[in-house]
């Protein structure tokens, strides 16, 4: 039997465990785990770099209302002192079938977490773990085809047992040059390897998803230009701040346009 680093072993066993968990509960219950305990919940999406957490802290004055998860980065580098993240960017070959793993069950955890808030905000979420990271690593072939379509059975059980709320998904949209220069800025040691092809590819995954429509969509999304610096997007963080609230309250009623355009980004593609 082929050696499995105990990382790895402990992410099979846990992930393991909560399918098990799942699928008892849809025998018994007749509906998918999670199912009817979710709030209204956004999911913010984009790049490396493009300001997920920075938006997130835009939303910290309500706190008392909104339930706000950032992306488990530090649940990656430390895996019973394992530094996940940091071996999937050295070696992905060996480490990005455990490290996706690992997403997807501490994605999970996020989006059946329990509150009491109105509201709940993630960075990040399973569906860009599932059509933009793995999509990409498949590509690039850091994941191999038997890796992919395992990855892709566990993500058919998660559709058919496991309840993923989401309501509205903010597209923070950047431009790959822009969020490598921002990326080399807040250096992080895992990112220190990231090329800009790679932020490249990743884009395009994102776009894929987002805009073209060539993955499927959960829900409506709304599309802000992440572009802009920190003086210039408050005014997008604004407007977004105003649609999430209408949508809570159900001031719209009518049915939305599959994507929405922020006004700066539609302006420039109109010239």
């Amino acid at each position: 039997m082929a050696y499995q680093h105990p990382a790895a072993q402990l992410i099979s066993r846990s992930l393991a465990g909560l399918m098990d968990t799942a699928a008892a509960h849809t025998r018994t219950h007749g509906r998918k785990y999670a199912q009817g305990t979710q709030p209204f919940t956004v999911l913010i999406e984009g790049n490396i770099g493009s300001g997920k957490t920075t938006f997130l802290n835009h939303f910290d004055k309500y706190r008392d209302e909104v339930c706000l998860l950032t992306e488990p980065v530090e649940k990656w580098r430390n895996v019973n002192g394992v530094n996940l993240l940091e071996l999937m960017y050295k070696e992905p070959k060996k480490w990005a079938m455990p490290f996706q793993s690992y997403v997807t069950l501490t994605m999970l955890q996020a989006h059946t977490q329990i509150t009491d808030k109105k509201l709940k905000i993630m960075e990040r979420s399973i569906y860009s773990a599932r059509y933009c990271f793995v999509e990409n690593m498949f590509r690039n072939g850091s994941l191999e085809q038997g890796m992919y379509n395992t990855l892709q059975e566990w993500y058919k059980f998660i559709e058919q047992s496991i309840h993923v709320q989401a309501d509205l998904i903010i597209y923070l949209r950047t431009s790959p040059e822009v969020v490598y220069e921002r990326m080399r800025q807040r250096a992080r040691s895992e990112e220190s390897c990231i090329p800009l092809k790679y932020l490249q590819e990743l884009h395009e995954s994102h776009e894929d998803w987002l805009i073209h429509q060539r993955r499927p969509q959960t829900c409506k999304v709304l599309v802000l230009d992440a572009d802009l610096n920190l003086e210039n997007i408050l005014s997008e963080y604004q407007r977004s701040e105003t649609s999430i609230f209408d949508a809570i309250s159900g001031a719209h009623q009518h049915q939305p346009s599959p994507v929405l355009v922020s006004p700066s980004k539609r302006e420039r593609m109109s010239r």
